[in-house]
C-alpha cells in the first residue's frame, strides 16, 4: 500500500495501540545511547522515523517524540536486557530507511533501529520511505489510517 505523505505525519492506529510515522526532512547522525556504548548512524532525508506505542493512549507525547528526533536529532535510550524501567516505557522510537514492527521484542532494549516493538494488532508490518510519501506492507484489516499536520510552536517570549 502506497501513503501520500509530504511533510506530515501519519496515524496508524489499531484498536489498543498506534503509530505515529514521518519521514526524516534533513540529513543527520542519530546516537544511539547503550549501557555501554554510543552507537551512530547516518539518517539520510526520507528514512522513516516510527514511534510505536504498544498500550496506546494519548497521541501528544508520540509527537513530541517524533518531533524531538525528526528536528532536534535527539539521541535514543536503549536499556538492557531486563531492566525494571523497560516494562514503563510507553512510547518507543526507531529510525531507518525501512522499519519493521514486531510484538516478540522488549521495548525500550533493542538497538537495531530497523525493529520497533509493537503491539499484536499491529506487528509484521513494514513501512518504507518512498519519494511521494510511503509504503507499507503487511496491513492487517481494521486498521485506521490518518494524516496529520504538525508542528510545535514554541512561545519565544
Amino acid at each position: 500500500m502506497k501513503v501520500p505523505l509530504e511533510d506530515g505525519l501519519l496515524l496508524i492506529r489499531g484498536d489498543c495501540s498506534f503509530l505515529l510515522v514521518g519521514k526524516a526532512k534533513d540529513r543527520f547522525s542519530l546516537c544511539i545511547e547503550t549501557s555501554t556504548e554510543e552507537l551512530c548512524q547516518g539518517v539520510m532525508p526520507g528514512d522513516v522515523i516510527v514511534v510505536s506505542a504498544p498500550e496506546g493512549g494519548a497521541v501528544e507525547p508520540a509527537l513530541m517524540l517524533m518531533e524531538l528526533v525528526r528536528t532536534y536529532h535527539v539521541p535514543l535510550l536503549v536499556l538492557p536486557r531486563n531492566h525494571p524501567g523497560s516494562r514503563r516505557v510507553s512510547r518507543v522510537v526507531s529510525v531507518a530507511p525501512e522499519v519493521h514492527t514486531s510484538c516478540s521484542i522488549i521495548r525500550g532494549t533493542h538497538p537495531d533501529q530497523h525493529l520497533v516493538c509493537s503491539s499484536d494488532e499491529l506487528a509484521g508490518l513494514s513501512i518504507r520511505g518512498d519519494p511521494g510519501g510511503l509504503e507499507i506492507t503487511g496491513m492487517p484489516d481494521g486498521i485506521f489510517l490518518q494524516t496529520i499536520k504538525f508542528r510545535i510552536l514554541l512561545d519565544s517570549s
